[in-house]
């Protein structure tokens, strides 16, 4: 995973916030008994301060708190803290209700809540203000001035999101100028001066064609003298945190780091579906026989409603999920969802835009069909029309496809060509970066898509 400079410090100064809420809260109730032992009762509370801390940053997190995308505004900061704090609560609750030795005075853990909300608001909005600032972002030269660093200026432009300023551009001879001309170095310029002496710290190829084009001399002498070089296809990824299609070739597959294998990482993967898929199974047990329910009483049919899917290695198999559609919805042949789509029910709108309808494919992850985390699967009739029109699509299916993904986190809901090449683009960078704390952080920030639903059909 690719962790943003200025996020790591911000949740640094957060964490250092909850410690002190929690301290001051200790601290509160020691001098309230008369106990001159602060520090030793401190000392005695460290693994319920920990547990206190994680467990809020781990909400925080979950709700989008750490992704610029959903946390700039003072209202999104809010109420994104304050339904933390809320969950926060009630998993403090149950884990010092089933572990009774972890223990700690109700009113120390108030006195924690209540200050480290606000004190928490005040760290995000203060640090807001002094994010931009240059010396929070790397700084970078670009190598090539056609298309690729066009892209790569146009990401700078993103604001907090973008972790990186450009210094200037190398042209390269015979390539089209697409950025801005005045950042283009000037001719003659010695780059290793130029690195040193503006404090660069990494050079970006980003040129279509680097066969005798590239100044190497100037580059080796720069990575001797201690400045990483990057291609642009590495840097891309790293910063947006997908593939770019467009620049996509089959030596990428064959030569890019990453795409991890083997029996060991297949089985720890399979044994975190197994785990989350039975908690969920029991945790949701009231909501799945409410939905039942209502799915019945709503318009005539079945409850579940079951489809064939593109599985793992293109091999198909039958999805469950709660029915959402009239019976007769797709009698003219398959099609995609669309916005207000008329053969939704009035039940089924609410159990899309909830994500409650997805709940049934627990059964296929328990089955081994799915995994719990993996690109969404999509139905052969689909899966071969845009594997015609879309560059390796059928990629995707070299991982299990997931209940959550992510695709899902990034992209909102996707009902066409267009949407799939969008979304084809996080599927392939999931693929080549998984690990197990990929799929954990993707399950928690699942969180907040079923909260704060996007683009649902």
């Amino acid at each position: 995973m690719h962790f943003s400079r200025p996020l790591v410090i911000l949740a640094a100064l957060e964490c250092s916030t909850l410690v002190s809420s929690v301290g001051l809260g200790i601290y509160l109730r020691v001098s309230a008994d008369g106990r001159p032992d602060f520090l030793q009762t401190v000392s005695v509370f460290i693994p319920e301060m920990v547990i206190f801390t994680t467990v809020v940053m781990t909400a925080m997190f979950s709700l989008g708190l750490y992704n610029w995308q959903f946390s700039s505004k003072f209202s999104d900061i809010f109420t994104r803290l304050f339904v933390s704090f809320v969950l926060s609560t009630f998993a403090l609750s149950v884990i010092f209700y089933t572990l009774p030795d972890l223990k700690i005075w109700r009113s120390a853990l108030a006195v924690a809540m209540f200050s480290a909300f606000p004190a928490l608001i005040i760290v995000r909005l203060v640090f807001l203000q002094i994010v931009d600032i240059s010396q929070l972002k790397h700084k970078i030269v670009i190598i090539g001035v056609g298309e690729r660093a066009a892209q790569l200026e146009e990401r700078e432009h993103d604001g907090r999101s973008c972790r990186f300023i450009c210094a200037g551009f190398v042209q390269i001879p015979g390539e089209q100028v697409k950025v801005t001309p005045e950042r283009i170095l000037p001719d003659g310029t010695e780059l290793s001066e130029f690195v040193e002496n503006n404090d660069v710290d990494e050079i970006v190829v980003a040129v279509q064609d680097r066969r005798g084009h590239l100044p190497l001399p100037s580059l080796v002498n720069c990575r001797l003298n201690g400045t990483a070089i990057t291609d642009y296809m590495s840097f891309r990824e790293r910063e947006s945190l997908h593939i770019d299609l467009k620049a996509l070739n089959p030596s990428w597959f064959l030569f890019s780091e990453g795409f991890p294998g083997g029996r060991l990482q297949q089985t720890l993967k399979r044994g975190l579906d197994i785990a989350v898929s039975l908690a969920l199974l029991i945790f949701l047990m009231p909501i799945i026989i409410a939905t039942a329910i209502a799915v019945r009483l709503d318009s005539p049919g079945p409850i579940f409603y079951r489809q064939e899917r593109m599985g793992f290695r293109g091999k198909p198999f039958v999805l469950n999920k709660f029915r959402s559609m009239r019976v007769d919805a797709e009698r003219d042949g398959p099609q995609w969802a669309a916005a207000n789509d008329t053969r939704v029910t009035a039940v089924g709108a609410f159990v899309r835009k909830t994500r409650i309808d997805e709940i049934p494919q627990i059964i296929n992850v328990l089955k081994g069909d799915m995994s719990f985390v993996g690109p969404r699967p999509e139905r052969p009739f689909f899966v071969e029309q845009l594997a015609e029109v879309i560059p390796y699509y059928a990629e995707r299916h070299r991982v299990k496809p997931g209940v959550t993904g992510w695709a899902q986190l990034n992209y909102p809901y996707g009902a066409s060509i267009d949407d799939a090449r969008h979304k084809l683009q996080y599927d392939l960078y999931y693929i080549k970066y998984y690990s197990l704390l990929l799929d954990l952080s993707i399950i928690a920030q699942t969180v907040r898509v079923v909260l704060w639903p996007q683009g649902v059909r």
